[in-house]
Order: C-alpha cells, then sequence, then structure tokens
C-alpha cells in the first residue's frame, strides 16, 4: 500500500566572491546565513541526536572509519526558519533544505522561495563583506573545475517496500529523467569523454550504481538511511541524481513523476523490467546526446533511447492513475509529462520556453552565431554560469522570464509567501508556526522534533514523527489556544 508522497528538495549553492585575495567559502557561507537569519532563530540549534548518515537501507550500518563521506557539521552555522525549511552550512557552500510539502507544486513554491531567501541573504551581507568584494550565488552543481555540489529530493516511501524492488525500477528511471530534468552545462567533466553541450550538470560525477556516499563515488542510487519519521513505518528515499533547476517545469516534472514511478514501486504495480545493462555508462551516453536520439541498452537485449524509455513509465503512470484516485495536481504531472516527451520527440528546441537545459542551449547557441564562438570559447562558460545566478536582476534564467521566455509553474506572490510561511498540509507547518510563535523558549529542533525550555521544568521534547501530522488543520485550535510555550505544552498532554 503506498504512503503520501511528502516530499522535499536540499540545494547546495555554488558560492563565489569577487575581488577576493583569500576566499573562505565556509566562512563567506557562514556570513550568509548569519547575516539573513533573524537573533531569534539564530539561537536554535539543530537537533543532531537522532541522525545517523551512516545507517545504510541495505541492512547495515557502516562505522565511522569505513566512510569519509561523511562530515561534522555540528560547529557550522545551521537555522531553522520559519517557512519550516533549514538553512546552513554543508561541504563549504550555503544549503537550503526546503520544508516537507505534499505534492510537486508545493515543492516548487517552497524551493523558489529558497531562490529569494539565498537573494536576500546577499543584500543583507553587503554591509559585512570587506569593501570591494561581492558574493555571488549559483544554483547549479558544478563549479567547471571537477568539482561537483549536489540537490538532492526527499521521498516518504513505504518501509515494507524492499529496497531491492527501488533499485530496480528506479534506476532505469532516473537514467532517463535527465531528459526533462537537466540543467545543461558547456563541456565535460570527471575523466568523461570530451563533449561541446551536455544535458546534465551531475551526469558525469556518478561512479557507481548503489552506495551510501554521496561526495565521492557518487551512486545513482543512494542508501543512507534516514527516515527522519517514524522508521517502523517509513523510508526517506534519498536522491541524489537530480540537477539543480531554475525551470519551474523541471522542478515539477522532476518531483512529480518521481513522486508516480515511487507510487508504483510500492503497489508493486510495475510487471516490465527495464534493467538497464550498463547504467553508469548510460547515465552519460544520455547526458551527452542533446539530440535525444541515442540508444541505451536494456539487459534483455533491447535499445531504447531515453525518451522511448520515459514513455514506457508514463503509458505505466498514466493506467496506474485511472485505477487510483488522484488529485489535480498529479493530473497536472501527467499531462506536463505527456507534453514534454512528445515535444522532445518531435523537436528538442521546441521545450526552449520550459526545460534548463534547452533553454541554456537555445542562449549559447544565440550568442555562438552573432559572435562566431568555438564550443570552448571562455564566455559560453561565463552564459552557462550566469544563467544560475539567483539574482532576478541579473541571473540569465531570470531575464528570459522577466521577458516571458520562459513558462511558469507558480506564482511570485505565492514564492514570496512561502519565504515566511509553511506548506498548510504537512508537519512543517506546525514546526514553522512555532518558531514563530515560541522561537525564545525552542533551543534545538529537527526535522522530527522541537525541543522547549520553558524555564520552570526539564527540557520538553516535542516529536513530531508523522510527517503527514502538524498540519494547520490539525493544529491551528491547538497554537491559537497556547499563547505561551508552557501552555502549548500543557495543552499537548504533557
Amino acid at each position: 500500500m503506498t504512503v503520501p508522497k511528502i516530499c522535499g528538495i536540499e540545494t547546495e549553492y555554488g558560492i563565489a566572491i569577487r575581488e577576493a585575495a583569500d576566499f573562505n567559502p565556509i566562512l563567506t557561507s557562514s556570513l550568509l546565513i548569519n547575516a539573513y537569519a533573524k537573533p531569534a532563530f539564530k539561537r536554535v540549534k539543530w537537533d543532531y541526536e537522532e541522525e545517523n548518515p551512516l545507517r545504510d537501507a541495505r541492512g547495515f550500518e557502516r562505522t565511522p572509519m569505513d566512510s569519509s563521506a561523511v562530515e561534522d557539521e555540528s560547529g557550522l552555522v545551521n537555522v531553522i526558519l520559519p517557512n519550516g525549511s533549514r538553512y546552513y552550512v554543508d561541504h563549504a557552500h550555503p544549503e537550503y533544505s526546503s520544508p516537507e510539502c505534499s505534492n510537486a507544486r508545493d515543492v516548487v513554491t517552497w524551493d523558489k522561495a529558497g531562490e529569494r531567501i539565498l537573494e536576500d541573504s546577499i543584500e543583507a551581507a553587503r554591509n559585512i563583506v570587506p569593501d570591494g568584494e561581492r558574493v555571488f550565488i549559483y544554483k547549479n552543481n558544478s563549479d567547471g573545475k571537477g568539482n561537483s555540489y549536489g540537490c538532492h529530493e526527499n521521498y516518504l516511501v513505504d518501509r515494507q517496500t524492499p529496497f531491492p524492488n527501488l533499485v530496480k525500477h528506479v534506476i532505469p528511471f532516473f537514467v532517463t529523467r535527465q531528459v526533462f530534468t537537466g540543467a545543461g552545462k558547456v563541456g565535460a567533466e570527471n575523466g568523461s569523454e570530451g563533449v561541446d553541450y551536455q544535458i546534465s550538470q551531475r551526469a558525469d560525477f556518478f561512479e557507481v550504481e548503489v552506495g551510501l556516499e554521496t561526495t565521492f563515488k557518487r551512486p545513482i542510487i543512494n542508501t543512507r538511511d534516514e527516515p527522519h519519521a517514524d522508521p517502523d513505518l517509513y523510508r526517506r528515499f534519498h536522491v541524489i541524481v537530480g540537477d539543480a533547476n531554475m525551470s519551474e517545469t523541471s522542478t515539477f516534472l522532476k518531483v512529480g513523476t518521481t513522486s508516480l514511478v515511487l507510487r508504483m514501486i510500492e503497489d508493486d504495480f510495475i510487471a516490465d523490467d527495464f534493467t538497464l545493462a550498463v547504467p553508469v555508462q548510460a547515465m552519460r551516453a544520455v547526458s551527452h546526446d542533446p539530440g535525444c536520439r541515442a540508444t541505451i541498452e536494456l539487459v534483455d537485449g533491447r535499445r531504447l533511447t531515453a525518451i522511448e524509455l520515459q514513455w514506457e513509465y508514463f503509458r505505466l503512470a498514466k493506467k496506474y492513475a485511472l485505477d487510483n484516485d488522484f488529485d489535480a495536481v498529479t493530473g497536472d504531472v501527467l499531462d506536463t509529462w505527456e507534453l514534454t516527451l512528445d515535444s522532445l520527440e518531435r523537436d528538442t528546441m521546441s521545450m526552449s520556453r520550459r526545460l534548463d537545459w534547452v533553454a541554456k542551449l537555445a542562449m549559447l547557441e544565440a550568442y555562438r552565431a552573432r559572435d562566431g564562438l568555438a564550443w570552448d570559447a571562455p564566455k559560453l562558460r561565463m552564459i552557462d554560469l550566469q544563467y544560475h545566478d539567483v539574482r532576478r536582476h541579473k541571473g540569465l534564467y531570470y531575464k528570459l522570464q522577466n521577458a516571458g521566455k520562459m513558462e511558469r509553474i507558480v506564482s511570485d506572490e505565492a514564492i514570496a509567501y512561502a519565504v515566511d510561511h509553511p506548506p498548510e498540509d504537512t508537519r512543517a507547518y506546525f514546526r514553522g508556526e512555532c518558531l514563530r510563535r515560541f522561537s525564545p523558549t525552542i533551543v534545538a529542533a529537527s526535522w522530527d522534533a522541537l525541543i522547549f525550555d520553558t524555564g520552570d521544568e526539564p527540557l520538553r521534547k516535542v516529536p513530531t514523527l508523522e510527517p503527514t501530522r502538524g498540519t494547520k488543520a490539525h493544529v491551528q485550535q491547538l497554537l491559537d489556544s497556547s499563547p505561551d510555550a508552557s501552555t502549548l505544552i500543557h495543552n499537548l498532554g504533557g
């Protein structure tokens, strides 16, 4: 039986300083977050008690010496914002983790709110950075020097679903969904075969099919088993193969289609075997083919293009949806998925108003034609980077959007609201509202708990292990009837 697909996105942003003689990304990221966060929120610590990044979904736990991929982040800046998100320093990058959302459209909204938070952070830090230095933030995945940083998706899945089933059915889907999730990139990295332009920024950096690591020997399927929920009921499927998207359509499809595929796997609906012969090689082959005509081999000997394999998943999802009750957002996901595959199949460039990699390619080709540039021209790499600048008055993506050349999924008003308010239909509502109302008495928080210090009794931990509870409908009356944290604890039965 499938469980609600509560989901969210964590994005590590690229950071740089112009005119800086000695650039320290960790220090600068900390400065950026501290400049943005209000003092009341900075004092609330992140609760690491229940976190264990070494627990493997395959049924064992690594020892610290087994994995150099896990770093101690406890000393870095780490704040929880009133929209239910987490804003912190991770691997020398400012990272924004969206609050839990119940659907793909909300994920787009609160993911875009993260861009606004980073943009506002730049402005807040203007008076702190040394004279002449300017902070730049990019929502991308590569520094062009062989280093990649992640954009991770998270989905609530049924603990009873065998993990090997997830691996079997999701790998072919992940390898081929690049045709609509890719952010586009000039050139290749990480020892990959040279290419002028490719679909994905992350594809070159994946080296194994399944594994626990996230910063080296990157796997297509990550096995970290931190549910941030009731571990007897749920698993958090931690997805690290996606690009960081500027396009709202790309994010909408990325989350919406993946949620549908996970539902089908939970319900044991997929009988077809799409197992790929060499998944890692196929990942790069798909990315290195902007024409979307290259075929990849399945273990049964068939050769399909990425679009053809995506059609197979779409047809299954369409049939699955007919057999089940779904909301309007899921219907929009299916419609957008179908339109996207049909358009890409006929003419990839027809999606220049919807998909990042196509929009960027169209822009680059225009510059190449105008200035007679070869693909190795430094100007093209600069344009590639500037596409991801989060500043709405400077970023090239936003130049397209402001000119009406990129399709929208959500409104600016919805995004502005999401900067300071949590989603109303997940536990993020309770977390965000408690931060807004009671932050002076909250000493620590995490995805699945809040810890209060009311001053007249021991610290009280309020667990939030069920992601579908703590919604506005569930707790608004409780919160409104609690003028202070002590009353809230009492009303909760404490």
